[in-house]
């Protein structure tokens, strides 16, 4: 009976895979670790995305009065009251409270409003100042119409603001975190699991064997493929349902993003390669694996965008790897491209994964 190449890469893929699941490490990384990001920041993004601002009455203000009872029914404001002054003092010195509202009322005279607030709260009390202006200006605009004013501003809400689609957090996070997660299972698994496949002799075993090399690395390569995809297809999926992640064309974007997925996976596994290749024990395997992986995390879109970054570092952030596979990812699920019209991005993965494969080639050791 003629030896099967095919038959014995299908073996040891299946070996490999039942391996990969029985690992906690894998599961971690690939699965729990992202997924958990995901749904923090799926939470934060469900929570409606407008800020609210807790806004305390000084004693004795007045609340009979058109002002208050604006202000008090204005989306993201939060009238909040103390049993006393102290916990209330307390409260705004921490930063709790935004601001503490003053509402003087004048016989024949305007209310004397003030607002009162700590440096704690520099990133609320601005934004209470402007609502308060603008409640004021609204209220004199509806009760005093003809008042002399140096332009007038006509606004229409139907017809001045479009409606879009809207960009949910989990819009950026998740495809940063399905990206994390294909690039980490793919360095560290593939780094990990030919070492151990080295120093436990077992490659040494193979070679006793018909199989030719290049079938034992796509047997073992073929496992990690699918090991990612059913994680891949779960993040997707769950995202999608439990979170309202934006499938813009339904399964065919899902679709393009696991061939995506497959690109950026392959691409990082050169990377794997490389570093198995340069180990010199499983020790020195995560710090030189991190050394690739981390400043990707970081700079690659996984949880911010770019534009925060100082100009100097921008364009190493765009470079990479892991930034061309996340963008693409969002381009196709939010934007609606397809994969002709992300070319650039798949161009520019593609040659990462040449560098990385070439890279891996020299350094590669079968003993």
């Amino acid at each position: 009976m003629q030896y099967s190449q095919f038959r014995a890469m299908w073996a040891i893929t299946k070996a490999s895979l039942r391996s990969t699941m029985r690992s906690p490490s894998a599961i971690v990384f690939s699965f729990i670790f992202p997924f958990v990001f995901i749904m923090v920041f799926g939470f934060i993004g469900n929570s409606g995305g407008m800020q609210r601002f807790r806004i305390v009455l000084a004693p004795g203000a007045d609340t009979s009065n058109t002002f208050y009872r604006t202000l008090a029914n204005t989306a993201g404001v939060k009238i909040v009251t103390y049993a006393n002054e102290a916990d209330m003092r307390d409260a705004v010195q921490k930063g709790h409270i935004a601001a503490v509202l003053h509402i003087n009322k004048q016989p024949h005279q305007p209310l004397q409003v003030r607002m009162e607030s700590t440096t704690s709260s520099n990133d609320k009390w601005p934004q209470v100042k402007t609502l308060i202006e603008s409640t004021i200006a609204a209220i004199d605009q509806k009760e005093f119409p003809e008042r002399p004013t140096v332009a007038k501003f006509d606004f229409n809400y139907p017809t001045d603001i479009h409606s879009v689609r809207q960009y949910k957090t989990i819009d950026f996070i998740l495809p940063g975190q399905l990206g994390f997660s294909l690039m980490s299972a793919a360095v560290f698994g593939v780094a990990f699991m030919f070492y151990n496949l080295r120093s436990t002799l077992v490659l040494k075993r193979f070679f006793a064997t018909p199989i030719r090399k290049s079938f034992i690395i796509l047997g073992e390569g073929l496992s990690k493929v699918i090991f990612q995809m059913i994680t891949a297809v779960v993040i997707i999926i769950v995202g999608h349902y439990l979170f309202g992640f934006t499938l813009i064309d339904g399964w065919i974007t899902v679709l393009e993003m696991l061939f995506l997925s497959f690109v950026g996976l392959m691409v990082f596994m050169g990377f794997g390669f490389f570093v198995s290749g340069i180990a010199k024990s499983d020790s020195t395997i995560p710090p030189v694996a991190n050394l690739i992986t981390l400043p990707q995390f970081l700079l690659g879109e996984t949880f911010f965008s770019i534009e925060i970054f100082p100009s100097w570092l921008q364009p190493i952030a765009k470079a990479m790897p892991l930034t061309y596979l996340n963008n693409a990812m969002r381009s196709v699920a939010f934007e609606g491209k397809h994969l002709w019209q992300i070319m650039p991005e798949i161009g520019m993965l593609l040659a990462w994964g040449v560098l990385a494969y070439l890279l891996a080639a020299r350094v590669f050791k079968w003993e």
